[in-house]
């Protein structure tokens, strides 16, 4: 049976159409000249942070790609929480994104009681970026050599030895070694690892474990000893350092800080193929992957379901670990 539609109706059917198209994007050929402006990229961690050097490496090779702009804005403080938000309340538009990570996604439930925003419905996957290790560093003025002479004092002084944090990464890495080697660290949070840092150089905490890309030039400046990677493997920039598992004998010790781009939920499926084309590319690019590598980050790209996928199962993993490790949401 063929229904015959009145002129009437017709015309409040293209309406109807128009305007639901004109709801989602602004216009319906917004997104067939995507991008026409500059994009802004949010780091939701300070500016030298290892968030931060991911982010603006990938801009650079992205905006060559796309023909536009990529411009970084720090938005720091809350766990990563501030920047994160930021991007839920953008317009899904493509012109405003996030490099997101462990904390922002995978972890924030396990370590925030009061999060604003839903890791999964408010964002829109783009593509991963790459997996850093971490590494256990000391102020070289210690009289720790290895990561079994820190274990051992903290054995016998409970809570003498402090360690800054910043990150989920930082904070559940060392509850994980504490938790597994059964003694008891005093935590100090930072609002940005550098000033972890600077702090571990000044003596004014003892250690931290932090993103390779943050530590590797102070450790190879002899500024901080280095005393284990928190990887499954060896890293090549420091092929001498042994793994936390190795240190101690802990076969199931391992984690690794990761990236991810995002954008806000909704993002048309057009652009959002742009945008995962560029990350793939620019992944690709033997500059980017030289620049990385010297750094200690293994670049990994994937499509925009793979990343959807990886960071359900990454989230679940986070959630046991925190658990286990003994952190409550605060």
């Amino acid at each position: 049976m063929i229904k015959v539609f009145s002129r009437t109706a017709r015309r409040v059917a293209i309406s109807a159409g128009l305007a639901a198209c004109m709801a989602s994007v602004g216009v319906c050929a917004a997104s067939s000249d995507y991008p026409s402006r500059p994009i802004r990229l949010i780091v939701p961690f300070a500016a030298g942070s290892a968030t931060d050097t991911v982010g603006r490496v990938f801009g650079e090779k992205m905006s060559a790609l796309l023909g536009q702009p990529i411009i970084v804005e720090n938005r720091p403080g809350a766990l990563g929480m501030i920047g994160a938000d930021a991007v839920t309340k953008a317009a899904p538009d493509g012109y405003t994104l996030l490099v997101g990570t462990n904390t922002t996604h995978a972890a924030i439930r396990s370590l925030a009681k009061n999060v604003a925003y839903d890791p999964v419905k408010d964002f829109t996957p783009i593509s991963f970026l790459g997996v850093v290790p971490q590494v256990v560093i000391v102020n070289k003025d210690l009289p720790f050599k290895t990561l079994t002479d820190l274990v051992d004092y903290a054995r016998a002084n409970p809570e003498k030895l402090t360690y800054g944090w910043t990150s989920s990464v930082t904070r559940v890495a060392t509850e994980m070694l504490a938790s597994m080697s059964q003694v008891k660290f005093f935590n100090v949070p930072y609002k940005a690892g550098s000033a972890a840092l600077t702090d571990i150089i000044s003596g004014q905490i003892n250690f931290t474990i932090v993103d390779m890309i943050v530590a590797l030039p102070q450790i190879q400046a002899g500024k901080v000893r280095a005393l284990a990677v928190t990887s499954a493997q060896r890293v090549s920039q420091l092929p001498d350092l042994p793994t936390v598992s190795e240190a101690l004998e802990l076969p199931d010790y391992e984690l690794v800080g990761i990236f991810a781009a995002f954008g806000p939920a909704g993002l048309p499926p057009d652009i959002l193929a742009k945008l995962n084309a560029a990350i793939n590319k620019a992944g690709q690019d033997p500059d980017l992957r030289a620049r990385f590598g010297k750094m200690g980050l293994t670049v990994e790209t994937t499509s925009s379901e793979q990343l959807r996928e990886r960071f359900a199962a990454e989230t679940a993993r986070w959630s046991k670990v925190a658990t286990e490790a003994g952190i409550e949401p605060q």
